[in-house]
């Protein structure tokens, strides 16, 4: 398999993969290039008594692959496919396999690809794969104390945990380049590097507000789809994340477009050129770089799916950041790089409006407090303690 990432324990993945491998003859384990799924295959691997790997990286394992029916069919236990985007040819006869009666081993592949990018090569794998999300170091993995540290370095284990500052960046900056110029090819993706790492850069400044496709095209001089390819392709491998508006018939004008935000705090401080906390703290874009950090945080604490979570926002200025909707729950999120937040109008429209059960304002004080009925100020610190994950 491909060197794997350095690593703290996340006994909560590893339990949620086990158990999709009960269920499921085929998993998938996807995610950005190095948030650590070789590691955490490993760790899965080394609990049990039988397990194969392949790395599709490597041509001598590809090699063994040539004749897949042959390779595969014989094997018993675990067989781990790592990097599966390399060989989609092999899910054809991955299904038949997962056929076969008893079950006699089970497939954990491992991909830097979204379902979306994966699908047409899957298909075939319909009822059969089940698929889990790994991304970089959460507050739970990371510790809520190092909350500074895993916002500023974000949460890519080799970024999290280099020995300095200076490597941290160093890690990042390579990583951007890498990615660019050769990831994405890899996946597929045929548009210049040069082209993705300008507008990989201008979605950094652009972190946290509601996308314009048009502004975005004037700026490349090519077509609204152009753009919005672009945003697909970036958004599949796992570095963008588009936040979908919410809206419903309310007397009230709604914004519909999506937010945008570069998937990781740490690329996107190395996108913005920003190498240390002071630099990020000066930096106008700051308030809503934690923005995205605390999103991501509560998502995963929640174990909110994405399909669950939205923003909200009217064309007369009410907003909430964060809209989490599942059946009849509705959780309304605010995030505030202050440590003492107040509640402000907007947020009292969107807790009438959306009939919010509670309304949390997410800061970086060390403190948890009321606000008003309904409405507390949440300290980043104390996530793990003050908001408990969705029923």
């Amino acid at each position: 398999m491909s060197r794997a990432s350095p690593g703290l324990p996340r006994p909560r993945h590893e339990r949620e993969v086990a158990r999709r491998l009960r269920r499921s003859p085929v998993v998938a384990l996807i995610g950005p290039r190095q948030a650590g799924k070789t590691t955490l295959a490993l760790r899965i691997g080394a609990r049990l008594s039988r397990v194969t790997r392949f790395d599709l990286e490597d041509p001598a394992d590809r090699a063994l692959l040539d004749d897949a029916g042959l390779a595969l069919r014989r094997l018993r236990g675990l067989v781990v496919l790592d990097e599966i985007q390399r060989r989609p040819d092999l899910f054809p006869i991955l299904r038949v396999l997962a056929d076969r009666p008893g079950v006699p081993a089970r497939f954990l592949v491992l991909g830097s690809a979204s379902p979306e990018l994966l699908r047409q090569s899957s298909e075939s794998l319909a009822g059969r794969i089940a698929f889990h999300e790994l991304g970089g170091f959460d507050l739970e993995e990371a510790h809520p104390r190092a909350w500074r540290r895993l916002w500023l370095r974000g949460g890519f284990p080799r970024s999290f945990l280099a020995r300095t500052e200076a490597e941290s960046l160093e890690w990042r900056r390579d990583f951007v380049s890498t990615f660019l110029e050769r990831d994405l090819p890899q996946l597929g993706v045929s548009t210049p590097a040069a082209t993705l790492r300008r507008f990989w850069t201008m979605l950094a400044h652009w972190h946290g507000q509601v996308w314009n496709a048009s502004e975005f095209a004037r700026a490349f001089g090519v077509s609204v789809p152009t753009v919005g390819r672009y945003l697909d392709q970036l958004e599949g491998a796992f570095v963008v994340r588009r936040l979908p508006a919410f809206h419903e018939n309310l007397s009230k004008r709604q914004v519909k477009a999506p937010k945008v935000y570069v998937g990781d705090s740490g690329l996107l401080h190395a996108l913005l050129g920003l190498p240390g906390e002071r630099d990020v703290l000066s930096h106008p874009r700051a308030g809503a770089s934690f923005e995205g950090f605390a999103i991501e945080q509560v998502v995963r604490r929640l174990g909110a799916r994405r399909d669950e979570c939205h923003f909200w926002s009217t064309h007369a200025g009410a907003e909430l950041d964060l809209l989490v909707v599942r059946g009849r729950t509705r959780l309304g999120f605010e995030f505030k790089l202050s440590e003492a937040p107040a509640l402000t109008a907007s947020m009292r429209v969107a807790l009438a409006d959306l009939k919010l059960q509670r309304l949390d304002v997410v800061h970086a004080g060390e403190r948890t407090f009321a606000l008003a009925p309904r409405a507390r100020a949440v300290a980043v610190a104390r996530l793990l303690d003050d908001l408990r994950p969705l029923a």
